[in-house]
């Protein structure tokens, strides 16, 4: 991948060619930021210039043998790590790519990124068939991560691993590899990726230098849909509006006028105002038929909701990023939402999100969460 591929991000680019110009690339890289901002290219793209041939000013050359097996992802020296079910994950090279005679992780995996590289957690699971199971990076992965980067380089002067999802990593595979990430074979680096590094061990943060990549401009995902997929510049001005910073959720953006959650959404807000509780159990059986990962995103899609049509009651309209049969209900909804309830609402949808992500029971989870709505939304619940 080419830094010139990036959607925006030039001041990270920039750093990132800085380091190995000034000869002081750290062993091991943290990439820290919210999902589609391009942390997962930024990783990519520094590993192929790391690992060409005959590297130009700001870009690898894309015509070396090593640029040419980077860019497919087949490159023998270049690793990967990505989260999978307990046991069953696999740290991949081309050697790995053979499993009973069927597609294994890694031909997955290729086949995703090759495609979209802003995917997110939630379109790897889905692609591996795990979407309502819990992920991880686990002890048994570690070890492998340890044979592979103790084995000399296949062809590059360097080794690179990318590890996707770093937070992902299970204590006992943290401490695994420690040692490792502190003290790598010479010319090895490993350039880890991650949505949440609070979440992993500070033994493991303390031993990288950490990058921030802040969410995409507005501007910069405009010109991209527009100079990238044909867009035209009003229709890429409104979803880059919309996109809050992602890049992944503006290609979503491009195929619906609205959440596919939006009616569930709706629905609920209405139930709630209305106290009918009969038909809000109803919705709670409803939504707790959707798969964990789902039932995390209609909460996320919630929150956003929920604060854009604060927006619109605080008549800060262009700070709401609803548009289409959202933006026509948030006016409706928007007067029921006001600084007395607004964090007690938001409170109970991110309490509800912390307690599925934990493997809480739905039915019982949803059921507290409308009760407590039902108690705010409405005349009585809006100053």
């Amino acid at each position: 991948m080419f830094f010139s591929d990036i959607v925006g991000q030039d001041k990270i680019k920039s750093h990132l060619l800085g380091l190995v110009k000034e000869n002081r690339v750290p062993h091991a890289l943290l990439l820290a930021g919210s999902p589609g901002s391009g942390k997962l290219p930024l990783a990519l793209a520094f590993a192929q210039y790391l690992m060409c041939q005959n590297p130009r000013e700001n870009e690898p050359c894309g015509t070396c043998s090593a640029c040419n097996k980077v860019s497919k992802l087949i490159h023998p020296d270049l690793h990967f790590v990505y989260p999978s079910k307990a046991g069953k994950e696999k740290v991949d090279s081309p050697d790995d790519a053979k499993a009973d005679g069927q597609e294994d992780l890694l031909a997955i995996w290729r086949k995703m990124v090759l495609g979209n590289p802003y995917l997110d957690e939630t379109d790897w699971l889905d692609a591996i068939d795990m979407r309502n199971k819990q992920s991880v990076i686990s002890v048994a992965t570690a070890s492998e991560v340890i044979r592979k980067l103790n084995l000399k380089s296949y062809e590059s002067d360097c080794k690179v691993m990318i590890v996707w999802m770093a937070e992902r990593m299970n204590q006992q595979a943290a401490n695994k590899l420690l040692k490792l990430i502190e003290e790598p074979p010479a010319k090895t680096y490993f350039i880890m990726v991650s949505e949440n590094p609070n979440l992993i061990i500070k033994t493991i943060l303390s031993r990288t230098q950490q990058i921030y990549v802040p969410p995409l401009s507005s501007s910069s995902i405009a010109i991209a849909l527009t100079e990238k997929l044909g867009i035209s510049p009003d229709r890429a001005r409104d979803i880059s509006r919309v996109a809050n910073g992602s890049y992944r959720q503006a290609l979503n953006l491009l195929n619906q006028s609205t959440s596919k959650y939006f009616e569930q959404y709706r629905n609920l807000m209405r139930l709630c105002y209305a106290k009918q509780y009969p038909n809000l159990i109803d919705w709670v059986d409803d939504i707790s038929r959707l798969d964990r990962e789902e039932q995390k995103d209609f909460l996320n899609y919630s929150l956003r909701l929920t604060r854009d049509s604060l927006m619109l009651n605080l008549s800060l309209e262009n700070l709401s990023y609803l548009m289409g049969d959202e933006a026509e209900f948030g006016k409706k909804f928007s007067p029921f939402l006001g600084m007395a309830n607004v964090n007690q609402v938001a409170r109970a949808f991110t309490h509800a999100y912390e307690c599925i992500a934990q493997n809480g029971n739905p039915q019982i989870t949803f059921a507290s969460m409308i009760f407590q709505l039902a108690k705010l939304i409405g005349p009585s619940g809006n100053a």
